[in-house]
């Protein structure tokens, strides 16, 4: 069997640098940029962030729910404060946070170009 570790998201988007900026101000991402490319270092992963140009194939966002890809989660502390926080800056909230299940919060925002985002607080005495 193989070991694996994460490598990188990459995402599409006809504005980089917007998205990389959005990354940073709402989920507190780190913006790196290298020559021709704008990155961006989330919760301990890569972020590669490529531009989409009129006329190179690239088709349009899905609208979520969709097979395949679904969303992707990060992990937070004090979800209600986090919540609070994005949603003074205007973040959509596709569902409001709420108790899933004993120990486990989650809320769901969408990021740009309709990518879906988990927010989710796990308490470890349920784990």
């Amino acid at each position: 069997m193989p070991t694996v570790t994460w490598d990188h998201v990459h995402l599409r988007s006809p504005d980089p640098e917007a998205t990389a900026a959005w990354l940073q101000d709402v989920l507190g991402g780190e913006i790196v940029r290298g020559p021709g490319r704008i990155d961006v270092k989330l919760g301990g992963a890569n972020v590669f962030i490529a531009p989409v140009n009129a006329g190179d194939g690239v088709n349009t966002p899905p609208v979520t729910p969709y097979q395949g890809l679904d969303h992707f989660g990060l992990t937070v502390k004090d979800i209600d404060a986090v919540a609070a926080e994005i949603k003074a800056k205007g973040v959509e909230f596709t569902k409001e946070p709420t108790t899933i299940r004993p120990g486990v919060r989650i809320c769901f925002i969408r990021g740009p170009q309709g990518i879906s985002i988990e927010l989710l607080e796990r308490d470890k005495k349920y784990a």
